[in-house]
Order: structure tokens, then C-alpha cells, then sequence
């Protein structure tokens, strides 16, 4: 009894020190008034689970594959509860394709983890990489490599001293429409070259003069077939492109989506005009200025998106892309949003002649505050998400360290993936680089429909021996009084089941329940104004009733 009034009084009269947690693994920091509210997706490398994760550190939902198993790389959750996951083989020797972020499969997974469609493509020519983007009509874009043996690249103007390898891999864009189980669309970065090498091959002519195609010359991978290494795709339903991250050009590419596989080989048709052609390419010049005073801007980036893909026109986030930029810097990585120079009424991106494409430089840089902290630089993996509360949600992979970011740039959530070798590792581990590595982290509002109707109640921490304290206190900060006029517990004391009924005017977001050691017992989210919760298999005992809205007292007694 004493114990348990010491740690009430401690939670009402003292402010929690947020960030001062011994913690090095699971949940490090954590200000939910600041925070937005919502669950984690994220895919850990060297290991076949999908885990869905609260923002306390509970996972609350996995999608599991075979041991064998491994990412290829990314996870997606749809509305419809059904998860959209990339994977492949671990055993990787006999493969013709291979470089990292090699896949196979696409599965659509259902929330019980029943696969429903399935695409596999990994052979002499194609491979599946990296990313996908789900589309609004079902379907699925895909990235895949294809492998041009070394005659057929030389035939297009590749420089054969560029060829120490004898292949070539170009990126192939697939979109496969599960219901069909067919492929019903496809862009080919072939289709588009341009060289100025040998004038007896295809594709010759001036570089400069032709943005929109791709020099087949650039390299700066000293020739290493991975020739362009696409690491990200993603769509904009109301522009109707597909934007793709081209790492080892240093830059990314839009291209036109709403043509035909027919006009996507060409350069024209589709709403801009230009068949496949690149509409608009940005951060490094020098890919089609061939000026080595141009200024680079992105340096193996990785998570481009479009900051707000259902903006309209006359949204000030029309058109922007959001992406992560690895490298920099030696010591830091930073997040980047770029107003791309779309032009609505004439259907194209503003060119000057004999220039670059604006703009200069990134409109705003998302950097870690925390200048001398290790985490915050990764050279590959990662990801950047803006949430609905306007943070930014930062992920570090090679670290597996995510961090949440204020406007004014105030960490108010971290959390470091508990697992090295893809098992889990106990409270207190130091993890270094590559431990846990994980592609990217994913975080869906409380309002999401896939979480209509599920339980999400029972999640526990994965690492070993956990220390929920820091979630606990954090959970009343600042401390709130006994909010009676908020919200009423009853019956209280209880026996097998709890009422709690909201009379404020604010939502009932969460409602935890915690035991007089601090440690989290159950957790109901997202809830009615009205709710039952079944406590019955709870000993009996003292018990906090944590909400949004403020804390109150529950007896168990039977």
C-alpha cells in the first residue's frame, strides 16, 4: 500500500524527466502530448517478421514469413487491413541478380497473415528491388532490374571500359494488378538513353540538349553493373506520375504515368506530353549538364516521396517531394523537402534553357538537434515521413533509430529497434551500426482504417526485459489532477469488468492501465467515449487508470 501511494504522488507532484531514460534499446524518449499518435510498421533486416508497433514500444500486430525468409525490402499497410510486404530467399549465392536490396516476392498478406495475391520475379533477366507503391485502384508499381548483356550495351553507346563486368543492369517499372495477376503496365529506363560516346551506336547525340533521356555513360560506380540502383518509388494520384530515387545518379526522376506501355517507350503522349521520357530530374546537374560546377545536392538519397501525394493545385504542398539525403555529410544525415518548379497550366516543369532544373536548393532541411549523436547519420537505408500533427517522423537505418521531430525541432519520441542479428537483445544492449539494421519505418494515425474493429491491446516490448517506466511517466506529462469532471472509472472496485465514460470535450485516445510496480498491464486504443474493459484476469490489487485526459485510481477486488 505504501509503495503504491509513494508512485501516486510521484506522478502528481514531480515533472517526469522526459529523455533522461537508462534505456539504449526500445523506447529511449517519449512526449505524447507532443507526439502524434498512431502505430509503427517497420521490417527488420536479417529476419522474417513485419512488426506493427504503439507508440509506448508495445508491439500490438506481426505478419509473419518462413525463417527462411528475409525483407526485399519494404512493408506497407493498406485501409483494408491487408499488408503489402517485399521479400526474398535468405540463401542468395545461386541468384544471376544480386546486389543489396535484392527481392522476389510481392505478397498481399491479409491481417492474419494468410497471403492472398503473390508476385514473384527473380531470374536470368528481371529481378524485384527495394520498394512499391500501392495505388488507389488495387494495383501495385514494382521495381525491378534488367540485366543487358554486354553486346547489347555496347549496341546502345555504352563506353565497353564501363563494362568490367560484361553486364549491365537498367530498372524496369511493373505495374501488377493482383486480381488479374498480370502485369498491366511498364516503363523501361532503356527506352530513354542518350550518349555522346560513339556515333555509330544508338541513341548519339547532345547530352545537353536532351534532359529528359538518360546518358548511359554516367557512372560513378566504377562500372559496376548496379548502374542506377533505383531505391524508392512512389505515386501521386492527382498528378498522375511516379516519382524514383536514382541513387547512384545522385538525383531523382518523375515520370508520367498516365500514358500507355506503348507511349511509355516513346516520347510523347500522357497528360504532359512527353511519352516516358523524364519530366523532371533533380540533384546532380551533372548527369545532363555534363558541368562539373553545377552544385550537387543529393548524395545517395534514399525515401523520396511526394510530401503531400492528394495536395490539389492550389495546395502550397502541390508538387513538393520529401526525401532523406544519406551522405551529405560525413557526420550527419538530413531530411529535405523540394518545391519542384511545376508549371499546372501548361502541364510541365519550368526549364531554362542551357540550366539546371530549380529549384537551387532544398526549401527546408530536417536535421537531428542533437549535433554529436551517433544515430544521426546513416550512408544507406532510412526514411522521413511527415505525420498529421506536422512532425517529422526520422529513421535512421543502419542504426534501426527512429526519432520524432517538433516544428521547432524538439525530439518528443526515439526509439532504437531491440535486435542485433535479428534477434532480440536485452534492456541495456549497446547496439552499433548494422545491428539492427532495418529499410524504413512507417507510422499510421489512430484513425487509420485497417485498425477499425482490431485488437490492439495485448502488445508487449520486444526487447528482453524491458523497462516501461520511461512510457509510463512520460504518459502524464506534464501531470494532470484527478480529471473527475473528465472522465469517470467505475465500477470502482471492480471485479471482472470497467466503465469508463468521457465528458469532456476532447477525444479518449488511449487508455492504459498500469500496476503499482509502473508496469504496463493492458492497453486499449482506439476507443468510444463509452468503453468495457475486461480486467478479469488481472490479480487483484491497486491499479492507474492512464488516458489523455488524465489519471485516476482502480481497485481489483473480488
Amino acid at each position: 500500500m505504501k509503495k503504491f501511494f509513494l508512485l501516486f504522488a510521484s506522478l502528481f507532484f514531480f515533472k517526469p524527466q522526459v529523455g533522461l531514460s537508462q534505456n539504449t534499446v526500445g523506447l529511449l524518449r517519449y512526449t505524447p502530448e507532443k507526439s502524434s499518435e498512431g502505430y509503427n510498421l517497420f521490417f527488420p533486416h536479417n529476419q522474417s517478421t513485419t512488426f506493427l508497433m504503439d507508440n509506448c514500444g508495445n508491439i500490438v500486430h506481426t505478419w509473419q514469413l518462413p525463417d527462411t525468409m528475409r525483407p526485399g525490402n519494404a512493408a506497407y499497410l493498406l485501409e483494408n487491413g491487408s499488408l503489402i510486404r517485399c521479400s526474398r530467399p535468405n540463401n542468395i549465392i545461386n541468384d544471376p541478380i544480386w546486389a543489396g536490396g535484392g527481392g522476389q516476392f510481392v505478397d498481399v498478406v491479409d491481417w492474419s497473415g494468410d497471403i492472398l495475391h503473390r508476385f514473384e520475379r527473380n531470374d536470368e533477366v528481371f529481378r524485384l528491388h527495394h520498394d512499391i507503391a500501392p495505388l488507389p485502384n488495387g494495383n501495385v508499381l514494382m521495381i525491378a532490374w534488367e540485366k543487358k548483356d554486354a553486346p547489347s550495351a555496347i549496341a546502345a553507346g555504352r563506353n565497353p571500359q564501363l563494362l568490367p563486368q560484361q553486364e549491365l543492369w537498367s530498372e524496369t517499372i511493373l505495374e501488377w494488378s493482383p486480381i488479374l495477376d498480370s502485369i498491366v503496365w511498364q516503363w523501361e529506363a532503356w527506352d530513354h538513353l542518350i550518349q555522346d560516346f560513339d556515333p555509330s551506336k544508338a541513341n548519339y547525340g547532345r547530352v545537353q540538349e536532351q534532359v529528359g533521356k538518360i546518358d548511359v555513360n554516367y557512372d560513378e560506380q566504377d562500372g559496376h553493373p548496379d548502374w542506377l540502383h533505383c531505391n524508392a518509388i512512389a505515386y501521386n494520384p492527382v498528378l498522375d506520375q511516379i516519382v524514383l530515387s536514382i541513387p547512384h545518379f545522385n538525383e531523382f526522376w518523375i515520370i508520367d504515368h498516365s500514358t500507355t506501355t506503348a507511349e511509355a517507350k516513346t516520347n510523347q503522349g500522357g497528360n504532359f506530353g512527353k511519352g516516358g521520357e523524364l519530366l523532371y530530374r533533380w540533384g546532380n546537374p551533372k548527369t545532363y549538364l555534363r558541368d562539373q560546377d553545377t552544385t550537387q545536392q543529393l548524395f545517395f538519397q534514399h525515401h523520396t516521396r511526394w510530401l503531400h501525394p492528394n495536395a490539389a493545385p492550389d495546395d502550397p504542398d502541390f508538387g513538393k517531394i520529401l526525401l532523406f539525403n544519406n551522405r551529405i555529410h560525413p557526420d550527419y544525415s538530413t531530411g529535405m523537402v523540394i518545391p519542384t518548379p511545376l508549371d499546372w497550366s501548361t502541364q510541365s516543369y519550368t526549364l531554362d534553357p542551357d540550366k539546371a532544373f530549380l529549384p537551387d536548393s532544398a526549401s527546408q532541411i530536417i536535421r537531428h538537434p542533437e549535433a554529436d549523436a551517433p544515430k544521426d547519420q546513416s550512408d544507406g537505408l532510412s526514411s522521413i515521413q511527415r505525420l498529421e500533427n506536422g512532425n517529422w517522423l526520422v529513421f535512421f537505418g543502419r542504426w534501426g533509430y527512429g526519432v520524432e521531430l517538433t516544428p521547432e525541432n524538439e525530439i518528443v519520441w526515439e526509439y532504437v529497434v531491440p535486435l542485433r542479428a535479428g534477434k532480440p537483445v536485452p534492456q541495456g544492449t549497446s547496439l552499433s551500426s548494422n545491428n539492427n539494421l532495418s529499410f524504413q519505418m512507417t507510422r499510421y494515425p489512430i484513425s487509420f482504417p485497417a485498425f477499425d474493429g482490431k485488437d490492439l491491446s495485448q502488445g508487449s516490448p520486444l526487447e528482453i526485459n524491458p523497462d516501461n517506466s520511461l512510457c509510463l511517466s512520460t504518459s502524464l506529462n506534464p501531470p494532470r489532477t484527478f480529471a473527475q469532471n473528465a472522465f469517470r472509472v467505475y465500477p470502482n472496485p471492480a471485479a471482472s469488468q470497467v466503465f469508463v465514460d468521457n465528458y469532456s470535450k476532447e477525444k479518449l485516445h488511449f487508455v492504459r492501465l498500469f500496476g503499482i510496480d509502473g508496469q504496463l498491464q493492458r492497453e486499449w486504443t482506439p476507443i468510444q467515449d463509452q468503453y468495457a474493459f475486461d480486467v478479469s484476469t488481472l490479480n487483484p490489487g491497486f491499479y492507474l487508470v492512464v488516458t489523455n485526459l488524465g489519471v485516476q485510481s482502480l481497485i481489483i477486488n473480488r
